[in-house]
C-alpha cells in the first residue's frame, strides 16, 4: 500500500474513465485538484457526494480546482451510475470518474487499506497544488460521507497561505482574520501587513485576511 505524504509529488497515471483516456497531470494543468475515492458504484453515500460535487462546480472553478473521481468498477457501470447520480441528485456529473478496475490507480494512492476492506476502496482525498505536489489527504470511512464545504475552506486556507507569509486559525473561513506566520518579525509584519495586526502573545498575531497572491 502507497504511503504518500504531505509535500510529496502525486504520482501521474493514464487512466479510462467516464471522459475517455486521460494523463492524470495533462488534465490538472496548472490548477489545482482533487482526486478523491469511492468504495463501489450503486453505493447511497457515493451517489450524494458525486451529486454535491457537480453541483458545487462553479466553486470549484472559481478557485481554480479540478476534480477527478475514481471507483473500482468498469466503464460500463460508470455510464449507468451517472444516470442514476443526474437525475436522483438533480445535477448533471461534470467530472471524470476513473474505471479503475484493474486497481493500479488505486494502489499508486494507497487508497486500499486491507483492515477495512481488501477490495474496495476507502474515501481517500488528495489535494493536489499546481506544482503536483500533495497539500492534503483525508481518508474518511466507506459509511460516512464528506464534507465538501470543509474541502472548499481547506482549498481557501492552502491557496492563501501557499502565497502569503501567513496561517489560518481554527474554524477559519474565507475573509476571517489569520494568523501571521512566527518567521516573520515585527519589522517585517510592519511592512507587509499595512492594515496592521494585533500581537495577542509574541507567537500570535492577528491580522485581516490579505489579499491572495500568486
Amino acid at each position: 500500500m502507497s504511503d504518500l505524504r504531505l509535500g510529496e509529488k502525486a504520482p501521474n497515471f493514464d487512466a479510462e474513465t467516464s471522459e475517455g483516456k486521460i494523463n492524470f497531470y495533462d488534465y490538472l494543468g496548472d490548477s489545482w485538484g482533487i482526486l478523491f475515492s469511492h468504495p463501489a458504484d450503486y453505493t447511497p453515500v457515493c451517489t450524494t457526494e458525486l451529486g454535491t460535487v457537480a453541483n458545487y462546480k462553479a466553486e470549484f472553478d472559481k478557485r481554480d480546482v479540478k476534480v477527478m473521481a475514481l471507483s473500482v468498477d468498469g466503464l460500463k457501470s460508470h455510464e449507468g451510475w451517472i444516470k442514476d447520480i443526474n437525475e436522483t441528485q438533480n445535477t448533471r456529473v461534470n467530472f471524470p470518474i476513473i474505471a479503475d478496475e484493474d486497481r493500479k490507480v488505486s494502489d499508486l494512492y494507497g487508497m486500499i487499506h486491507p483492515k477495512a476492506d481488501d477490495t474496495l476502496t476507502v474515501r481517500s482525498v488528495f489535494v493536489i497544488a499546481p506544482d503536483k505536489s500533495i497539500k492534503m489527504t483525508l481518508t474518511y470511512p466507506a459509511s460516512t460521507g464528506r464534507n465538501f464545504d470543509e474541502l472548499l475552506r481547506v482549498i481557501d486556507s492552502l491557496q492563501l497561505t501557499a502565497y502569503n507569509k501567513v496561517a489560518t486559525p481554527a474554524n477559519w473561513k474565507n475573509g476571517e482574520d489569520v494568523v501571521i506566520s512566527p518567521s516573520v518579525s515585527n519589522e517585517e509584519a510592519d511592512k507587509m501587513f499595512p492594515k496592521g495586526y494585533k500581537v495577542v502573545k509574541p507567537y500570535l498575531r492577528t491580522t485581516a485576511q490579505p489579499e491572495l497572491k500568486k
